[in-house]
């Protein structure tokens, strides 16, 4: 059976990354960019954004930084208009919890990371889905996490329980939009290393304590180190591409066998 060159190949379509601007959101758009897509790196950091853009360009790519907070309606209906048809739609914005126990936990703290990381998943999926339905066609990607699948040390319970509701939110929307060739899978990462997701958190510890940390990621993952961002290029274009033409609400961990002990 002659293989098909053509089954990863985004060229002709549009692909909006949330959070494209520094992190796995980079790694995100510069491999759709790579398979041909025509790339919208969205951040609420807009030079962080505009270093992406110019990144995939020099690549030799196509690519258009554009601001947003997803966790604001006003800025996400803004960015919708001003972005055109969208085929695929990578919601990869989020922030981290402070690790509390929940007795601890503030409450603007848990408003925070619901607000972006769940609240603002369903906002720009609520402000794209009209212009996939319109194309006739769409793969959503949305970034969840181990966290979502079951509780772990090191976590704080804001950004677990945002990650499971973006996990439930996925799969609903798979079955809400089966009929219309729209797609939703979720990307469960595990401890990937080279994001600045731990950054809040890391500021708080001591070096003893980090170290500690980083030690207990190790010995905790079966293949016996961190994933570095780029190891999740292939998933994210396999999912947003025609070679997973019959995949949709799956949650997809990768996280070197961590979830299977």
């Amino acid at each position: 059976m002659a293989q098909n060159s053509t089954l990863f190949d985004l060229t002709g379509r549009t692909a909006l990354v949330t959070g494209a601007g520094f992190g796995l959101g980079r790694v995100f758009a510069r491999a759709l960019a790579g398979h041909g897509a025509a790339v919208i790196a969205a951040d609420v950091d807009f030079p962080g954004a505009e270093q992406t853009s110019q990144l995939i360009v020099q690549e030799g790519g196509k690519c258009t930084p554009m601001t947003v907070d997803v966790a604001d309606p006003k800025s996400v209906s803004s960015m919708a208009a001003e972005a055109g048809p969208i085929d695929v739609l990578f919601n990869n914005a989020g922030v981290a919890s402070l690790v509390r126990r929940v007795h601890e936990m503030p409450l603007e703290e848990w408003e925070r990371v619901i607000a972006v990381d769940l609240t603002g998943v369903f906002l720009v999926t609520r402000a794209i889905l009209p212009k996939m339905l319109e194309v006739g066609r769409g793969s959503i990607v949305n970034i969840a996490s181990i966290a979502g699948m079951g509780g772990f040390a090191h976590l704080g319970s804001p950004y677990s329980a945002a990650k499971a509701g973006v996990i439930g939110f996925t799969r609903q929307l798979a079955v809400d939009y089966a009929k219309d060739n729209i797609r939703a899978n979720a990307i469960a990462p595990g401890w990937h290393g080279g994001t600045r997701l731990g950054q809040r958190t890391r500021s708080e510890m001591s070096p003893e304590r980090i170290a500690a940390f980083e030690q207990a990621i190790v010995d905790g993952t079966p293949m016996g180190r961190r994933a570095q961002p780029e190891e999740l290029a292939g998933l994210a274009v396999y999912l947003a591409s025609d070679a997973s033409s019959f995949v949709t609400g799956q949650v997809i961990a990768h996280d070197g066998g961590w979830t299977s002990i």
